[in-house]
């Protein structure tokens, strides 16, 4: 097992292949939308269904991998991932039916998800929490840029070689990866000598379920983040339907949003190499999705409600994520050394299942406003906040 590394994070090689294999879940998700039409004129009907089957095996997945990485290390898991990863972009890519295409991402999904939950594991057992927050913070990159540039990327390849090439490219990925990490990662966890079982799996979720410090963090921030996917799926209503946006338009505005959350994770790691107390910055930023996303509510429910108002609170509340993910994520596993895995798959299970419910809310609650999108902000980022703060104790003591 490594020391925890007290050297500057920037350009580690270390984080940037744990940044390559964050970005596979992102990739799997947004690369091939663009490819919808093309897979359900040449497939069939139900392309919708491959997308939940790959969420609902990056679910499964997770549970598995956080209770194997801390039982056989971080690095046999992620292999046994990503080498499933390979196996199933290349199915999906010979996918003849629609059937075959549902059960591919599935299996997808199931893979793939190792590089999310293990790339935290790692970045716990490497990191001080206040360094972690840092590497998180470089982390958000991704997922900021994946909202903007997989799109573009899964058009080029749709339109130059088939919706085929969008897989391959997927597996090509994927395979560096695989590679990178059996020759170049290094080892960060001991394995523990005592089997594999059941019970005491359950056993290490139902105490995390238990913890205070470690469900605080991780529902307060689960919580805002799922306000996020409210916006992603109820703005192209509010703005393109509501608002008479332009496809075009939507898609800058969208973008300027990301770029807004991309901005705000790297300032964070600023800040906290220039010193800055990482739940300091956490308590500050927790109120901005609150706020914002109180506000559009009560000018909508008053008739006040404009387009530039819109603009400004989905702006605020987006970029304030990029401050609340990594330090919370950060603090939450700050205890969690021993069971690093295990914390770190709870916490994409939760958050994960946060949003589901969210999404779901928002699929039910049909309206020709944007109240039920901004209803929701207001429950995820009020809720946030009043969890942070009636739940959190005030300071993380790490344990040894």
């Amino acid at each position: 097992m490594l020391a925890k590394s007290h050297e500057p994070l920037r350009f580690a090689p270390w984080l940037l292949l744990l940044g390559a294999l964050t970005a596979i879940g992102p990739l799997s998700i947004d690369m091939y939308l663009p490819s919808f039409p093309s897979l359900e004129k040449e497939l069939g009907i139900g392309v919708q269904l491959s997308l939940a089957s790959f969420f609902i095996g990056m679910a499964m997945g997770q549970v598995l991998y956080g209770s194997l990485s801390d039982r056989f290390g971080r690095k046999p898991p992620l292999l046994v991932g990503l080498s499933l990863f390979v196996l199933a972009s290349f199915a999906c890519s010979q996918a003849t039916t629609m059937n075959e295409l549902v059960f591919g991402r599935f299996l997808q999904g199931f893979g793939g998800c190792a590089g999310m939950v293990i790339s935290r594991a790692v970045v716990r057992d490497r990191c001080e929490p206040t360094q972690a927050a840092q590497a998180f913070s470089m982390l958000m990159l991704v997922m900021g840029l994946a909202p903007i540039l997989a799109p573009l990327a899964g058009s080029w390849l749709l339109v130059a070689y088939g919706w085929q090439s969008i897989f391959w490219f997927k597996s090509i990925f994927a395979s560096l990866c695989l590679v990178a990490v059996y020759f170049t990662l290094a080892e960060t966890h001991h394995t523990r000598s005592q089997p594999l079982q059941l019970a005491k799996v359950l056993s290490d979720y139902g105490h995390l379920l238990i913890n205070r410090t470690f469900m605080g963090y991780t529902l307060s921030s689960g919580l805002t983040f799922s306000g996020m996917f409210a916006y992603i799926a109820g703005s192209p209503h509010a703005l393109i339907e509501l608002h008479h946006i332009s496809p075009t338009h939507y898609s800058w505005i969208f973008g300027s949003n990301a770029f807004g959350f991309i901005a705000a994770s790297q300032l964070n790691a600023y800040l906290l190499r220039r010193g800055y107390a990482m739940l300091h910055i956490l308590r500050i930023a927790i109120y901005f999705p609150a706020l914002a996303s109180s506000c559009l509510l009560v000018a909508e429910l008053a008739g006040m409600s404009s387009l530039t108002l819109l603009l400004v609170g989905f702006f605020s509340y987006i970029a304030s994520l990029g401050f609340i993910s990594p330090n919370a994520s950060a603090a939450a596993m700050a205890n969690q050394g021993h069971q690093a895995g295990t914390a770190s798959a709870l916490m994409g299970v939760l958050t994960f299942s946060l949003a589901s419910i969210i999404g779901a809310a928002l699929g039910f609650w049909q309206s020709a406003s944007a109240l039920p999108i901004l209803t929701l902000m207001a429950i995820c980022g009020v809720g946030g906040l009043l969890w942070h703060r009636l739940v959190l104790p005030k300071t993380v003591v790490v344990s040894p």
